[in-house]
């Protein structure tokens, strides 16, 4: 009995046996053509393995780290000059007229307040809808302004206006829920309910379209505007950072008042 092994070839670019011969012991070496056969394929395997798969062959691969990639989303945060972005605030006559069309709404009387506050207390949205009843003061005058990412809690004082409205609005209410703004289903307001009916105000109002945010931000301007230190502003709108109110004091117009007198 003969025993037969084959010897074959590897390719050094695509890794197929392309020849291989048949030695039998005893008997002269014979060659002999053997069928292709391919070991990998790009569809067969994911890119690691693929990248794998080349470098077995001796084919060296560039493997990307993910600490090369570029974060997109740092390298736009980085961009806090207001020269850089478009104008993303309201000023006093916007504002005038976003709250007038609010009162016209289904219920104006809470859609009014809510603007109000988030102007008044540059308010993110997220932080008014979670207002509560037991954080705002009548008798004294004052609302307790809990700040979501990490910022500053404060008390802030609440306006005669302001009052009146918070007044007006509470004696409507019937109920004893904690929630100081609520939905028609006796639940808190949603982020996405606050957009629609901020966008409804602007529309009614003929402004640009309004997104809540704004209504933060025109605070922010407002107080530069009126000439309040940088420190001031900063406790106010709860930021823990200076860099952050930065941007309402440098590009406040009041600083350039006068200069072409």
């Amino acid at each position: 009995m003969t025993s037969v092994r084959s010897e074959g070839v590897m390719t050094h670019r695509s890794g197929e046996f392309v020849r291989s011969r048949a030695v039998t012991v005893g008997d002269p070496i014979k060659g002999a053509v053997m069928p292709r056969r391919q070991l990998f394929t790009k569809p067969a395997f994911c890119k690691k393995c693929y990248c794998d798969a080349e470098e077995i062959r001796g084919i060296p691969m560039s493997r990307s780290s993910p600490t090369d990639r570029r974060n997109v989303k740092s390298d736009a945060a980085a961009t806090t000059d207001a020269h850089e972005r478009r104008k993303d605030f309201l000023s006093e006559t916007e504002i005038t007229a976003l709250l007038d069309a609010a009162k016209a709404g289904r219920h104006g009387i809470r859609d009014h307040l809510l603007i109000l506050m988030m102007f008044r207390h540059g308010l993110r949205v997220s932080e008014a809808i979670s207002l509560r009843r037991d954080e705002v003061d009548l008798d004294h005058a004052r609302l307790w302004v809990q700040r979501l990412k990490n910022g500053l809690a404060v008390e802030h004082p609440i306006a005669g206006d302001e009052l009146r409205s918070l007044k007006r609005y509470l004696s409507t209410r019937t109920d004893a829920l904690p929630w100081l703004f609520l939905s028609e289903r006796q639940q808190p307001l949603t982020r996405q309910s606050v957009n629609y009916l901020i966008a409804m105000a602007a529309g009614r109002a003929e402004l640009v379209p309004v997104h809540p945010h704004m209504l933060r931000h025109s605070c922010g301007f407002y107080l530069a505007n009126r000439g309040y230190d940088l420190r001031l502003i900063q406790d106010y709108l709860g930021h823990r950072d200076p860099k952050h109110t930065v941007h309402y004091t440098r590009v406040a117009g009041s600083r350039f008042e006068g200069l072409w007198r």
